[in-house]
């Protein structure tokens, strides 16, 4: 499976080297990596969210090294969905010294075949793959591998020409923050290229990303991660999963984000914490959920959403992005009264409808890598802003 021109060393792949990870699972093959303890995934029977926290958006194997080649046996579950066009292989960044060096892919693995239509799901065992950096600069570095942020990988091995250590704590501050497939990273072009990737690299900061595709749906379990987890600073960006999921009505909504909120202070108590409404997404802005695939697109081998609620049904309490947006401003309001360190920030700050011309959601639902980068940037500058919630908490 891996070359013989190298001396290779072997290293275990255990906590001290993961980043952005909650729990390492051991398996038949090697370790799997979780954005959710085992406790909390017993809780859940949602197969969308068991898919979601198990793909390693935001995990990095960070390590120092004189290594100039790094070999790393992987066993992704690749997703095929039934009359849609393939999927590309996840990619994973390599940076040296913080610096993106090198891209690559793994081929092979597991396959999950996704029927949309139906909803039902079949799995079909794979080999491992290798992914191999060589030409890696001479001397003592700072390797990270970031794990590609929409595939499931289970890391089997890790191989080095040299021995690699554990990166001592630098005194970055953490930042844990958790939100949907958008904050999950769902179209971006790669793991460091996802919105809140980007977000941490302007602001310095150690990024914990539970962002949780199709997910954000205000678990009570997803809140006591969260709490339990140590962060320096936290943010939680909601609205767009109650609403196209058709979870809950308004009655149930506020005390919903009134309890995610207390949950976390609870661990957390004086520590920043920035609630983000939901970034402009016109199907859903004043038509309730649920969301649903467009059959016609579908036909055409285009993947497209639409919205499939009733206007008329917000007066019976019915979820829209403006009605959370209203309420999610209002909670923060009441509360930071007697919490001086929780904050609000406006979804539309981040995208909205002047940049929804330039740069439409393609379909319908996802921002494209573009658009990453966009959000990335504006949370950078107005998180970290010298007046912004962040602000002084940043290394």
């Amino acid at each position: 499976m891996h070359t013989t021109e190298h001396d290779w060393i072997t290293t275990p792949i255990t906590a001290d080297i993961l980043r952005g990870a909650l729990d390492l699972e051991h398996t038949a093959h090697g370790v799997l990596p979780h954005r959710l303890p085992a406790w909390a995934r017993a809780q859940n029977t949602d197969g969308q969210l068991a898919m979601a926290e198990a793909q390693p958006s935001g995990v990095r194997l960070v390590f120092r090294t004189r290594a100039t080649a790094v070999e790393l046996d992987t066993l992704p579950t690749k997703r095929v969905y039934a009359g849609a066009p393939p999927r590309p292989d996840g990619v994973y960044d390599l940076l040296v010294d913080g610096r993106l060096a090198e891209q690559s892919a793994v081929t092979g693995g597991n396959t999950l075949a996704i029927d949309l239509a139906t909803g039902s799901a079949e799995s079909h065992p794979g080999p491992a793959g290798t992914l191999r950096f060589t030409d890696l600069p001479d001397g003592v570095k700072t390797v990270e591998i970031w794990l590609p942020h929409n595939e499931t990988t289970e890391l089997v091995t890790l191989r080095t020409d040299a021995p690699i250590e554990p990166v001592p704590d630098q005194g970055r501050k953490v930042w844990l923050h958790h939100g949907s497939s958008i904050s999950h990273g769902s179209d971006a072009a790669s793991p460091t290229a996802i919105w809140p990737a980007l977000a941490a690299s302007l602001g310095g900061v150690e990024l914990i990303n539970l962002g949780l595709g199709g997910s954000a749906l205000l678990d009570p379990f997803t809140a006591r991660a969260m709490r339990d987890t140590p962060a320096d600073l936290i943010s939680i960006k909601i609205g767009i999963n109650v609403v196209n999921a058709d979870l809950m009505r308004l009655r149930a909504f506020t005390p919903a984000v009134h309890g995610f909120l207390d949950t976390i202070r609870e661990g957390h108590p004086t520590t920043p914490l920035l609630v983000v409404s939901p970034i402009l997404c016109p199907i859903h802005e004043d038509t309730p959920g649920p969301a649903a695939f467009d059959v016609s697109a579908l036909s055409a081998g285009k993947l497209r959403f639409q919205a499939t609620g009733d206007p008329a049904e917000r007066a019976a309490g019915k979820l829209t992005l403006r009605v959370i947006r209203e309420e999610l401003s209002r909670i923060v309001k009441q509360r930071a009264a007697d919490d001086p360190h929780l904050h609000y920030l406006d979804g539309l700050d981040l995208y909205g409808e002047a940049d929804a011309e330039e740069l439409p959601l393609p379909d319908e639902l996802h921002p494209d890598a573009a658009t990453h980068r966009r959000i990335g940037e504006r949370f950078g500058a107005l998180a970290f802003a010298a007046d912004g919630p962040f602000a002084d908490h940043s290394a």
